[in-house]
């Protein structure tokens, strides 16, 4: 059996984590190895434990997710974060997005979709959610409704955007392979182009530019 994705969990409420660990630990392939009731505390055991992923809150005391978040993945680039909030926590996704993470939940997740959501991330993929988080993510990336080809200097072709409609569906690159019948190396190349052309740092912010252009389809 390969080895269980590792989680941290972040929040102030014990509660809240106490939920978070039950339903996580009902999946065999997901392990809680630590907590933390605030940011500071975050990133003092990120360093001693090296989760594959943190789930975040954002409101916190002693430091915020966000700025747990951004010393987070400063010190440790391949830091796989998922911001946990509101809907009404707008702004912070915003800027928790931008310091970083991976993607956000809203905390109303049902347990399977937090699951599938930790899978995702932790395979290196983007993480999107409901028509509610896409409107949300087009307001993140600034941008307003576009024709693509306007929006992008060098379009993206359709074998492009078959694999980033794949990504933000949270396929990792194997998958994708297997999917599409390419080699691993060939999918890696495509993901590379879509980053220079959509001109963005990794998946994630590739995703949420496409999605705010309206180039991915309902399912991401």
């Amino acid at each position: 059996m390969p080895e269980p994705i590792r989680i941290l969990l972040v929040d102030d409420q014990r509660l809240m984590r106490d939920g978070l660990r039950t339903l996580l630990e009902l999946e065999p392939d997901l392990a809680v190895v630590g907590e933390a009731s605030n940011g500071q505390e975050a990133v003092q055991i990120f360093a001693e434990l090296q989760p594959n992923v943190v789930l975040m809150d954002i409101r916190m005391p002693v430091m915020n997710g966000v700025e747990a978040t951004a010393r987070l993945c400063q010190d440790w680039p391949g830091a796989n974060i998922i911001i946990l909030t509101t809907f009404d926590d707008d702004e912070y996704i915003f800027e928790g997005l931008r310091a970083g993470a991976k993607g956000y939940l809203l905390k109303d997740v049902s347990g399977a979709e937090l699951a599938t959501a930790v899978r995702a991330v932790a395979h290196g993929s983007a993480l999107l959610g409901s028509a509610v988080a896409q409107r949300v993510l087009a307001q993140f990336v600034g941008l307003s409704p576009v024709k693509p080809a306007d929006a992008l200097s060098d379009p993206l072709s359709d074998r492009e955007l078959e694999i980033l409609q794949l990504i933000a569906e949270g396929l990792s690159n194997p998958e994708i392979a297997a999917r599409l019948f390419l080699a691993e190396g060939t999918v890696k190349n495509y993901v590379s182009t879509i980053l220079q052309k959509t001109n963005t740092r990794d998946r994630t912010q590739a995703v949420l530019k496409a999605q705010a252009l309206g180039l991915l389809g309902d399912r991401a």
